[in-house]
């Protein structure tokens, strides 16, 4: 394993924090940060700002100028080699004259996958790869699981109370969690391409399902809404004034007649088949989002959308809130119904765990992949 000194893990760190200025921006490519150092000081720094504009290393190299001549790159994804949407960044960085390149990652794309560190290699240039390789691999986890399977990263949001309640035995939910826990929730939003939500979600609460930060305007997310039966009410918040570039409805097949009115209102209507229960396959309904090229979906809804998605075994990430209150009462909804595990050794394990304060609200953030 290569030993990186602490200044090269400096250098990287950087390289991550301007990668993540992107956030949410650059899909369906992935999120890149890059930094040209010359005689141990940063000369020329970059990040890949969205999908048909330049990539990281070249706006590091743009700002490096003559002084990239000998130095150093640092970047947090292995260069392409491909011409794209912008021609390869490989022959920039040769042209440029950079000494050595250290890459947090390699390239999960099959279209480059490690061609671009053996063609600068080919040219000279000294490699090192693995660099912060752990962060450098979780800045993208939902382009490394798209660019290798076509289907988008799920991640499925719930907040309750401490005893695992969504809503009371009346039905009522807001607000469960403070109000930090909902800016980190806008965060998820923006951070996603998409936001999933069942008819029942949709029905209950009628949510906009847009990205609100305070001094930012990020890209609002696509909103799918899953409804079997065509029960969504024309004025529903959801669509707003953008549902026409924003909204995908997910259903079952429906005459002319029912679909028609949604028409107008959404970019898309999609027609998914039926699994064994008779509910919406979601696993399908993830493909077809991956042929639109939405690399990554956060499921905000309720009990009934929590456990199809289990069921159907689309998640690969849980964000749990808990609030530090109990709720009770025999009629009060869990975060998760659907069929479930029928004996405890058939559940399924979260690694990977990291917790997050927000005052006196917990967020458990795990994997199930």
């Amino acid at each position: 394993m290569n030993s990186f000194s602490d200044s090269d893990q400096g250098f990287m760190h950087k390289a991550l924090d301007l990668a993540r200025k992107a956030s949410g921006l650059t899909s369906p490519n992935p999120l890149v940060g890059a930094v040209v150092v010359a005689d141990d000081k940063i000369v020329g720094s970059g990040f890949h700002p969205r999908a048909g504009e330049p990539h990281a290393e070249i706006f590091a190299l743009r700002e490096a100028g003559d002084r990239a001549r000998g130095a150093d790159l640092y970047v947090t994804l292995e260069p392409c080699n491909h011409q794209g949407r912008t021609p390869p960044c490989t022959e920039a960085i040769i042209k440029a004259g950079i000494r050595q390149v250290f890459s947090g990652t390699l390239d999960p794309n099959p279209q480059v996958a490690g061609r671009g560190i053996e063609r600068l290699k080919q040219a000279g240039i000294l490699v090192e790869s693995g660099l912060l390789e752990t962060e450098c691999c979780q800045l993208n986890e939902f382009w490394n699981k798209f660019i290798t399977t076509r289907i988008p990263f799920v991640t499925l949001k719930s907040a309750a109370s401490l005893d695992g309640r969504i809503a009371t035995r009346t039905g009522h939910s807001q607000w469960i969690t403070n109000e930090k826990s909902r800016h980190y929730v806008h965060k998820l939003r923006a951070a996603h391409d998409a936001i999933l939500i069942g008819i029942g979600t949709l029905l209950k609460d009628n949510p906009r399902l847009t990205a609100r930060i305070p001094g930012e305007k990020p890209r609002n997310p696509y909103r799918i809404i899953v409804d079997s039966m065509l029960r969504t009410p024309l004025d529903s918040k959801v669509f707003g004034p953008d549902g026409r570039e924003r909204v995908l409805l997910a259903t079952k097949q429906h005459d002319e007649k029912k679909i028609a009115p949604y028409r107008n209102l959404v970019l898309d209507i999609l027609t998914i088949p039926s699994n064994s229960l008779g509910q919406l396959d979601l696993a399908e309904l993830m493909k077809v989002l991956g042929a639109r090229e939405i690399t990554s979906v956060l499921i905000e809804g309720g009990s009934e959308i929590n456990g199809s998605a289990l069921d159907n075994k689309i998640i690969d990430k849980i964000c749990f809130f808990y609030a530090p209150i109990l709720v009770g009462g025999r009629g009060s909804l869990g975060m998760i119904s659907g069929h479930g595990a029928e004996t405890i050794d058939h559940a399924l394990p979260i690694k990977n765990i990291t917790i997050h304060n927000f005052d006196d609200d917990i967020c458990i953030e795990g994997y199930l992949k």
